[in-house]
């Protein structure tokens, strides 16, 4: 494994914790690609994919939460999953939006990762099922997300407690509802953690097409599809559906988290260029040997563990301000 942080002001990056890539991400890396890879690549109705994603995830056992509480809870009129640490008693709150092209993906697929950063930080992680296209398109998915937010914030929980995470789709619904906060004059959650951001639907950068060869999840052809599905003929462009083209001033501190082997890889590197010049702290730790939301898999892979562990201090570091 070698993981490093890379300060998106200078070209050089610094390497931490040099290590080579684990056996198991060795082992995994066909089985992810002949299950969750084969679905999301896969152009069967979305109806049918989200079935067959949660079968995958099941053969992968990505539904066993250690060390935390699991219980439905509807927020704002939004079904979702909480996941509470076992023994603990904290108001700090991540909400956290799952991946998945805005068309597919649930809750129950990160009940693991989201036992083991609830374990690690003492908090609460809200994983709202916001409503999905094409039956539900842009922007219900941030409707959704914002009224999750307004609800948490009234039940007394202050705006400082409270982080916001996601990956890929779920990722850049993260962001879009920071941003989309920000404009109604609400105030910035404490952090942000995004895992492999899709911030970018008019699929513009360089890794798209380049990171083909080695992305082990994704396909450009149906990254194009998810965009049909949840845009339609809307501008690609506009922030709070590519956050990508956003401006930043005022978010919250982002933590993020990307493959460099994966096609969204640009996706990340400009998001944190973008904000940066925003004025936005960002740490921006680039990965290498595993691929597209490797962080689900904790206990599994020991990278997964590793990245956990960071976001975990990222995010306390930031509710302790």
């Amino acid at each position: 494994m070698r993981v490093f942080n890379k300060n998106v002001q200078n070209p050089m990056p610094a390497y931490a914790n040099p290590k080579p890539v684990s056996i198991r991400a060795r082992l995994l890396r066909p089985m992810i690609r002949l299950t969750i890879g084969r679905v999301m690549s896969s152009p069967m109705p979305h109806v049918k994919q989200r079935r067959a994603l949660i079968k995958s995830a099941a053969s992968m056992k990505l539904f066993h939460a250690r060390g935390g509480k699991i219980s439905e809870q509807t927020t704002a009129g939004v079904p979702g999953l909480l996941v509470t640490p076992t023994g603990a008693s904290s108001d700090r709150t991540l909400i956290y939006f799952h991946g998945g092209g805005y068309a597919v993906g649930a809750p129950q697929l990160y009940t693991s990762m989201a036992a083991r950063i609830s374990r690690l930080t003492g908090a609460r992680v809200l994983l709202p099922s916001y409503r999905l296209a094409p039956e539900h398109p842009f922007p219900s998915g941030l409707d959704d997300a914002l009224a999750v937010y307004r609800a948490v914030l009234a039940s007394g929980v202050p705006a400082q407690h409270i982080a916001f995470g996601g990956d890929s789709a779920g990722g850049g619904l993260s962001l879009a509802c920071a941003l989309a906060a920000r404009d109604a004059g609400l105030p910035q959650p404490a952090a942000i953690v995004a895992y492999s951001p899709w911030t970018d639907l008019t699929t513009s950068g360089a890794s798209i097409k380049g990171n083909v060869s080695t992305e082990l999840v994704l396909s450009p052809r149906e990254a194009e599809r998810f965009v049909a599905s949840y845009l339609g003929d809307r501008d690609r462009t506009q922030p709070l559906a590519s956050p990508l083209f956003a401006d930043y001033a005022g978010i919250a501190p982002l933590l993020i988290q990307v493959s460099a082997h994966e096609i969204l890889f640009d996706d990340s590197r400009r998001l944190a260029a973008r904000a940066r010049e925003a004025g936005v702290a960002v740490d921006l730790q680039i990965w290498d040997g595993v691929w597209h939301v490797w962080q689900a898999m904790p206990a599994l892979l020991p990278e997964a563990d590793t990245a956990l562990a960071a976001t975990a201090a990222f995010l306390q570091q930031h509710w302790s301000l």
